[in-house]
């Protein structure tokens, strides 16, 4: 069931890496000099082999775990994620750890050659580790742009994105080549099991976990909507630069866990009225005295680029409230338009887009499960603003004027029960869409 319409001519989705697509860093040659003023890059340099080889050549062999000459914090951060591999649905003995230990171990007497091996052996185990967090999904997500379905990133690319970052430190502290929602969630599945839950909780707690997993790091340009929370949040160079409440679908139009491109902010729209709605609140309106006049509609003759507006003898009523004719309705533009003031579209075949809504009061709720399906945004010239890299355009009479967005930009629809609680570890928001047991 189609529930809200999308224009029929729209641009080919961008495409968009949905995890650790980062600039690469700057190749440098590695030479006798450097070799030799550095004794780790001389070691490395004999060590190293494949990708490996081919990652430490592009930054000069420099070290990326060795800090002042010893091998620093974010090794011990990686060593602890990889023996609490289990809360990722991983097996710790996959990566070696106790040998690992003892690399790492012997390098901090500070030998060279030492701290050369436990480089390349850190390094090989994080890219192993962040290749086999982005194995394929266990959970079902429609890529209405399949550029953004995870894919296993190449080793160097692993390596090059934790390399880019200001701080190595406070990219592997925080987990950076994962989704924010990733990180909190699997602090919760460790916090939870050492509180006691249930084996149910936590199965369920890692159906959440999968459902994050298909994220992004903060490091892609992007947006996600948690449909179980109605919260919206935006990201960008590796942190969270805003969020809002939103009304997403209620339990009998939900809105589904959907991943696309958005590439066209609407201003002032119309409202395609969805079939079912002409049907079951239209119709009787009319049929009860109510013109399409006064409910500021207008009924067209197809779903063509250049409709008829239809009058209102070419119309049986009583054959649209029972199912037997098809109009095409819409909601003309302005304050009382249920689109707000814009919509911002990604193509996808669930007619699914974000945008504003004058029914505010919807928003001031704790459970906002209202809508059609798509997303109505608290806040939607904050983010066209972000959007756009401006302000949206003044106001104008003009119906559906098309902004292209210069950068598309990933939008991703998901669905989190899983919370923090002060006692037991984790608690669970209402499963309204009834997806948590399936």
């Amino acid at each position: 069931m189609r529930r809200c319409r999308i224009p029929l001519r729209l641009l080919a989705a961008l495409a968009a890496s949905a995890a650790l697509q980062l600039p690469p860093v700057a190749a440098q040659a590695a030479t006798a000099d450097t070799a030799a003023a550095d004794p780790v890059a001389a070691a490395l340099r004999r060590e190293a082999g494949g990708a490996l080889e081919r990652f430490y050549a592009e930054r000069g062999f420099r070290p990326l775990w060795a800090a002042g000459g010893t091998i620093g914090r974010p090794a011990d951060r990686l060593l602890d994620y990889l023996a609490s591999a289990d809360l990722d649905g991983l097996d710790p003995e996959d990566y070696k750890l106790a040998k690992l230990r003892e690399t790492v171990a012997a390098a901090r007497g500070g030998d060279a050659q030492a701290i050369a091996r436990a480089e390349l052996a850190l390094s090989d185990a994080f890219a192993r580790y962040v290749r086999d967090l982005r194995r394929k999904p266990r959970v079902r997500m429609i890529w209405a742009d399949r550029s953004l379905k995870p894919r296993k990133p190449r080793v160097e690319t692993v390596l090059r994105a934790a390399a880019f970052p200001a701080s190595f430190s406070d990219y592997v502290a925080g987990m950076g080549w994962m989704s924010d929602q990733y990180v909190r969630l699997r602090d919760l599945a460790g916090r939870a099991h050492k509180a006691g839950a249930s084996e149910d909780e936590m199965a369920r707690l890692r159906l959440n976990m999968e459902r994050a997993r298909l994220l992004p790091s903060p490091w892609t340009r992007h947006i996600v909507v948690d449909a179980s929370s109605a919260r919206l949040w935006y990201y960008e160079a590796g942190r969270e630069v805003g969020t809002m409440r939103v009304v997403v679908g209620a339990p009998a139009t939900q809105t589904p866990m959907l991943a696309g491109a958005l590439q066209w902010a609407i201003l002032n729209p119309y409202w395609n009225v969805p079939d079912y709605l002409a049907q079951n609140s239209i119709a009787p309106k009319v049929l009860g005295g109510r013109s399409l006049d006064s409910l500021k509609m207008e009924a067209l003759s197809d779903w063509s680029a250049s409709p008829r507006q239809l009058e209102a003898a070419e119309i049986d009523w009583t054959a649209v409230a029972a199912g037997r004719q098809l109009v095409r309705l819409r909601e003309l533009p302005g304050p009382h338009n249920s689109m707000g003031r814009v919509k911002f579209l990604f193509p996808n075949k669930e007619g699914i887009y974000l945008h504003d809504t004058p029914e505010r009061d919807l928003l001031k709720k704790e459970d906002r499960h209202f809508s059609n399906g798509c997303i109505r945004l608290e806040d939607a010239a904050e983010l066209g603003r972000w959007l756009l890299q401006k302000p949206l355009p003044r106001r104008s009479s003009e119906p559906e004027q098309a902004v292209p967005l210069s950068v598309q930009v990933p939008v991703y629809l998901t669905y989190l029960t899983a919370a923090p609680a002060a006692r037991s570890g984790v608690r669970f928001r209402d499963d309204v869409y009834g997806r948590d047991g399936s």
